[in-house]
């Protein structure tokens, strides 16, 4: 058949010289009809599998491929202009092979589409050649820059993505660029119309398809300036006490690390460790605003009596630690002494005068510990006896300072014996939704009731259990206990979900998950309504295995909490990675929002962080109506905190919902 007869066969059939193809995944027919769509198909043309298989090789991109068919009983080679256009279909134009004008047209339409693409697409685009001459510049580029395409193609593009180089450094580096051919990303600043702005590049080689098969190198770069701000400043927050603006515990810990990594076996460190005698005493009784005051003056304070090179960090509360530069005896006592001498004067707090000593345990590296968590351990129990002289005073470390030992060993022999013979219970603080005030749920919170000391809180018996090895067993009884009592409350009608508190270690357990799902069991809980609040040294050791933990215990139907958010490690591009449902505002920065603009500051930048990552948002230490006000005026989604109620046992905590249900209706 002649190229004219390959012609009239469409037209004749068709009305057109370029009819429409589309091909299904689960059929090898091409079907063919005169219009887009069109059904059912004019025409049916059975392929072979070969043609089939090469048809299905088309991707997203305009591309040409040949095939011979019959139609009406009549060989036809066809022309098919066409890409995949979803999941299970393949369309596009059929011309006969000859027809040069529609397959030309049909081409012409596709990489018309592409060029529009690239010239849209809501990124920088710029396409250089092997001499770094700028082949393509989108409009994206062309806005930022200030400069049309039509005035910039066949220019240096060194100017534009390597400022910083002179042109033989940078012309050097494209054709290094050019030989190795890998693909890459770099960071570069870039001069716009805006200022200067950060950008990722992605780099790219494709061949041009024009004569000599020339490779071009597409740049595609967005804009992270706002990103990498935002990092900067998170990585500030999880190293900054937002009080003091001193190191916090987590920065602390990493400089004597650091500090123990260069001293080597033959070199010093010394530390020394802080806490404030009677804080609480005047905190209690003048309130936390005159504490907060109080604490940034007495760290101003202990900063003007250190050397220089010196590191004072607040581990939390009213506890300092200091990293000496020199950490010989003789100057860490002199140290200590100047501090001491210093703390026994009163400090003004507006027209208050208070006096507030401290107690201070020293230790050196390597006679009192040979790591982080040992040097810290013997200056904590040397601060310890300190107060047990008396306070105001220090103590150096010294094997003999057993009395820390011996209350570990009445831990270890009670805390046991309190979960064997159930001394320990839990209490359960609220957590409402900020819109409609409803509870939501609640958190559980562990106390033991020791026949011999009474009730002792978390704070004095779970640092113990971490240690020895205990939070696993802790932690799977509270599993098991807050999973009854979900099932509970949801056959009572109340549907209440319960947070649980988990902790780096536990994870740690290869088990872990085991225990949950039993603990779902045990309890009937179907649906679970059962959740976990992670800190963020969870996700730091191992944040592979964290996310896969978290991705199994999502899977079995519990939300997960990240606690204490801005006081961790986390950084935007972390929390983008880890699977979370909601984010716990720390109440340090709920408590600091009515004296201090830049607390609020913080606050707002924090719930927006987690709002673009589309997490929901729990402030947590609400006790004003002011501060549940500048709460709600962000969109935080839920709050917890004494202005609700306290963590209660169960009796009380029905009782409390009861009366907030009535009080409801009576409104």
């Amino acid at each position: 058949m002649n190229d004219d007869q390959h012609d009239q066969v469409l037209y004749a059939r068709f009305g057109t010289s370029s009819a429409c193809w589309r091909l299904s995944a689960g059929s090898n027919t091409l079907e063919l009809t005169p219009v887009t769509g069109a059904v059912p198909a004019n025409v049916a043309i059975a392929l072979n599998p070969q043609q089939a298989s090469q048809i299905r090789c088309l991707t997203g991109m305009t591309s040409h491929i040949v095939v011979d068919v019959h139609l009406a009983g009549e060989p036809l080679r066809l022309h098919l202009v066409g890409k995949k256009v979803n999941r299970d279909t393949w369309a596009g134009t059929a011309s006969a092979y000859d027809d040069t004008a529609s397959v030309v047209r049909d081409l012409a339409q596709g990489l018309a589409f592409a060029e529009q693409v690239v010239s849209e697409v809501n990124s920088v685009v710029v396409i250089v050649d092997r001499h770094g001459k700028i082949q393509r510049f989108n409009r994206l580029a062309e806005e930022l820059s200030g400069i049309k395409e039509a005035d910039i193609i066949g220019s240096n593009a060194l100017a534009l993505l390597m400022p910083s180089q002179d042109d033989a450094a940078g012309s050097a580096n494209f054709a290094e660029v050019f030989n190795r051919g890998v693909a890459y990303d770099v960071e570069r600043r870039i001069k716009t119309v805006h200022g200067e702005r950060l950008f990722l590049f992605h780099h790219k080689f494709v061949r041009s398809g024009r004569g000599g098969d020339e490779p071009l190198l597409i740049c595609s770069g967005t804009d992270i300036t706002e990103q990498r701000l935002a990092q900067e400043r998170l990585t500030e927050l999880a190293n900054t006490d937002e009080l003091t603006g001193l190191s916090n515990r987590n920065a602390i810990q990493d400089k004597i690390r650091a500090a123990i990594e260069h001293a080597g076996p033959h070199g010093e460190v010394g530390v020394l460790f802080l806490d404030l005698d009677n804080f609480k005493k005047v905190n209690d009784h003048y309130g936390h605003v005159f504490g907060d005051d109080l604490i940034r003056d007495v760290s101003a304070a202990i900063g003007g009596c250190l050397n220089a090179g010196d590191t004072l960090a607040r581990l939390g509360g009213d506890e300092f630690i200091v990293l000496a530069a020199r950490g010989t005896s003789r100057e860490l006592e002199a140290t200590a002494q100047r501090i001491l001498e210093r703390m026994r004067a009163p400090f003004a707090v507006g027209l208050v005068e208070v006096y507030t000593g401290c107690s201070i345990g020293i230790a050196h590296y390597p006679q009192h510990g040979d790591s982080l968590e040992s040097l810290i351990r013997s200056a904590d129990t040397a601060m310890y006896v300190a107060k047990d002289a008396g306070k105001r005073t220090h103590r150096v470390f010294s094997p003999d300072m057993n009395r820390r030992v011996a209350e570990y060993m009445w831990l270890d022999t009670n805390l046991r014996r309190g979960l064997e013979e159930g001394h320990l219970t839990l209490h359960y603080q609220p957590k409402l939704s900020l819109a409609s005030g409803t509870v939501q749920g609640a958190e559980a919170l562990v106390r033991w009731n020791s026949p011999e000391r009474g009730q002792i809180m978390p704070a004095d018996f779970i640092r113990y259990a971490e240690e020895s090895g205990l939070i696993g067993v802790l932690g799977r009884w509270v599993m098991e206990s807050a999973a009854k009592q979900a099932a509970i409350w949801k056959a009572d009608g109340y549907n209440l979900r319960v947070a649980i508190n988990v902790s780096a270690r536990q994870l740690a357990d290869p088990a872990v998950v085991q225990h949950f799902t039993e603990a779902l069991q045990h309890a009937e809980l179907d649906p679970c309504l059962l959740d976990l609040e992670l800190t963020e040294s969870c996700l730091i050791e191992d944040e592979a295995a964290a996310i896969e933990l978290i991705t199994q215990f999502r899977q079995l139907g519990a939300q997960v909490h990240l606690d204490d958010f801005g006081t961790g490690y986390s950084s935007l591009s972390q929390l983008g990675r880890i699977p979370l449902d909601v984010i716990k505002l720390d109440r340090s920065f709920v408590r600091s929002i009515n004296a201090d603009t830049k607390a609020q500051a913080l606050v707002r930048s924090m719930v927006a962080v987690a709002q673009e990552l589309d997490f929901k948002v729990v402030a947590e230490g609400i006790e004003t109506e002011s501060e549940e006000m500048f709460m709600k005026g962000l969109g935080v989604d839920y709050v917890q905190g004494f202005l609700y109620g306290r963590a209660m046992p169960v009796a009380e905590f029905e009782r409390w919902m009861q009366d907030r249900q009535k009080l409801r209706l009576i409104a």
